[in-house]
């Protein structure tokens, strides 16, 4: 299948200007980053896409034991960079998508030469001193709720995901994105997802690197901000003016800003 069609791959900005690839997390697709293209695009080529099972995907190319670890949807971000042969783009990754940025860029490190992570979490589970923001038996109830009532827990999971009771249209709207993804497909990424531990691949990061975080973040606590920052050589580490775990939608002003100042240091 053409990579551009099962993605739903859409290029937009300056077709001369480096090239800004910007990845969604779980239970969301490119529209997220609605906020963020235009003050992207008046510099840069910005490339949106979907993960294969979010959003206008080719679903029929869901297979579940690639979804099954990280590294498939790495493979995703590899197959567009490649289809769209894109050199030394930046990956702005938001939060899963922080870590699938990682491994995408060790496996075509050609192809990535600078990472955003946007309230990133390398691993969701307290483990000793690291502290990921749930204990396993939290991350057990969470997924065994997912399981047996997706659209209930999207229900009740999305306003506190978003984190802005003040703009509950934004809890409401991520809701709807939940609700919108397939179920069977919703639930293999969120098992990927919140028992991922990708801890041990921040040390292999060699290209520049942004981490934005949130003052207060249910699923990605200041703690792991600092962990990652600690772990990853040269990156800088920014605490927006923001809560809740898409600051690109409830604090679009202060992400797009601290983004573009980064983007203006690799030029």
């Amino acid at each position: 299948m053409d990579i551009l069609r099962r993605n739903n791959v859409a290029v937009t900005g300056d077709p001369d200007g480096p090239t800004v690839v910007l990845a969604h997390g779980f239970g969301c697709d490119q529209n997220m980053w609605r906020l963020t293209v235009p003050a992207l695009a008046r510099d840069h080529r910005v490339v949106l896409f979907d993960y294969v099972g979010s959003g206008r995907s080719a679903l029929s190319a869901f297979d579940e034991p690639r979804y099954s670890t990280l590294d498939g949807y790495a493979d995703d971000v590899v197959d567009v960079c490649d289809a769209l042969d894109l050199h030394e783009a930046v990956f702005v990754g938001h939060s899963v998508s922080a870590m699938i940025g990682v491994l995408a860029a060790r496996k075509v490190p050609e192809r990535i030469g600078a990472l955003v992570m946007v309230v990133p979490s390398p691993c969701y589970v307290d483990d000793g001193e690291y502290h990921g923001g749930f204990s396993a038996e939290d991350i057990d109830e969470l997924l065994s709720s997912l399981e047996s009532n997706y659209l209930g827990w999207s229900a009740a999971m999305a306003p506190a995901i978003m984190g802005t009771p003040d703009l509950p249209e934004l809890g409401e709207e991520l809701t709807n994105s939940f609700c919108a993804t397939d179920p069977a497909m919703a639930r293999v990424f969120a098992r990927t997802t919140f028992l991922s531990d990708s801890r041990a691949d921040l040390a292999a990061v060699r290209v520049p690197t942004l981490i934005l975080e949130s003052t207060e973040d249910v699923i990605a606590p200041r703690e792991v901000g600092a962990y990652v920052q600690a772990h990853v050589k040269g990156s800088t580490l920014v605490t927006l003016d923001s809560t809740g775990h898409c600051p690109h939608l409830s604090a679009p002003d202060a992400t797009n800003r601290a983004i573009t100042d980064f983007l203006a240091t690799l030029r």
